[in-house]
């Protein structure tokens, strides 16, 4: 899809009302469905994140959304597909600031050539104990992306033909914080498998995005 035309018909999106938990649902583990609507996870003291859902024009000034894959290390996130963004520190003006540092640090998009266009739903994941706020975002005249070495092992750059894919959703079988070998709903782009959180949030976006394009 073109990028000139998706920035103009993406900016409708502010208007809407956000699909919440019921686009959440779509690609969560049943196990993860049931205690969030019994209420079972417990929110104290949870730590606050944000991330960057980033669109942009590639060469041929067509549309592509910026994921991440983190590097293996020792914590529950380790090698998993993520949107760029991290966690709030004490500089960090609200949550949008958080979402804009991150991005800039983890993949070197200038903060002040980002559009933001709206937040939408937080995400709780229980395991790290994290509520994160996804912003989405216009990068509109892209220069290279500089990965940060330390946390980033490479980025995986989806187009929105494929983003907006139904088929690109299904069904595989994972070991999660919760369960072992349970049926898990997840997105598969650019090769890659992307669920849990990340898949909800993506859910949640795509929703939007069909509304207005």
């Amino acid at each position: 899809m073109d990028f000139t035309f998706f920035s103009q018909q993406v900016s409708k999106i502010k208007d809407l009302p956000l699909p919440g938990e019921a686009s959440h649902f779509k690609v969560a583990p049943e196990s993860r469905v049931k205690k969030l609507r019994e209420s079972i996870f417990k929110k104290e003291n949870t730590k606050k994140a944000a991330v960057m859902a980033l669109f942009y024009p590639d060469a041929h000034q067509l549309t592509h959304l910026l994921l991440i894959l983190r590097k293996t290390y020792k914590g529950v996130h380790s090698n998993q597909i993520a949107l760029p963004g991290g966690k709030v520190e004490r500089t960090d003006a609200d949550l949008q600031a958080t979402a804009l540092r991150e991005t800039y640090e983890e993949v070197g998009v200038p903060s002040e050539r980002v559009q933001v266009i709206r937040s939408i739903s937080q995400v709780f994941i229980p395991p790290s104990n994290f509520e994160v706020q996804p912003f989405i975002g216009l990068y509109k005249e892209p220069l290279p992306f500089v990965i940060q070495e330390s946390e980033v092992a490479s980025l995986i750059e989806v187009s929105l033909i494929d983003f907006l894919d139904d088929t690109k959703i299904f069904q595989q079988n994972l070991s999660t914080s919760y369960a072992e070998n349970i049926t898990v709903p997840a997105f598969k782009l650019s090769g890659y498998t992307v669920w849990g959180a990340t898949a909800m949030m993506l859910s949640e976006i795509k929703e939007l995005l069909k509304q207005v394009l």
